[in-house]
């Protein structure tokens, strides 16, 4: 449909052109401050990623939690934390980078003065609406056989 057919004009996106988005300075905490939680999140129409900026107040933590599908990157902003994992915690400061693979088990617990980080991830696709049934597809057969 176009403007001469009566329609509304058809929006020509152009280019997909870098741009700034946050600047996570501001996103560090403020004395006192002792709330926790998503600071920012990438919400850019037709996006690949999904990104966060989380801040963990003193002594919080994300409880442990598995990722099975998407693997994250996560790049601490301010703070101290640990990263506690299946061998071991890993000692997480400002400027460290982690990779965390999909299907690893990891939690994160906050230092003395908090943490905040980055992650980024493939964007999960939306929901879609299934015809009703569609779901039984998904589960095993009675007898165990597939």
């Amino acid at each position: 449909m176009t403007a001469q057919d009566g329609g509304a004009p058809a929006l020509d996106p152009g280019p997909a052109l870098p741009r700034i988005l946050c600047d996570t300075d501001g996103l560090r905490p403020t004395d006192g401050e002792g709330t926790g939680g998503a600071r920012w999140r990438l919400a850019e129409a037709g996006r690949q990623l999904d990104a966060n900026v989380v801040r963990i107040p003193p002594s919080g933590r994300v409880d442990t939690h598995t990722e099975p599908d998407l693997d994250v990157l996560l790049h601490v902003l301010d703070g101290t934390a640990a990263l506690v994992c299946a061998d071991g915690e890993r000692a997480l400061r400002a400027g460290l980078l982690a990779w965390l693979p999909h299907g690893s088990a990891r939690s994160v617990v906050a230092g003395p003065d908090g943490v905040t980080y980055l992650t980024v991830h493939r964007r999960r696709p939306g929901m879609r609406v299934q015809p009703p049934g569609a779901a039984d597809r998904l589960l095993p057969a009675p007898d165990g056989g597939g």
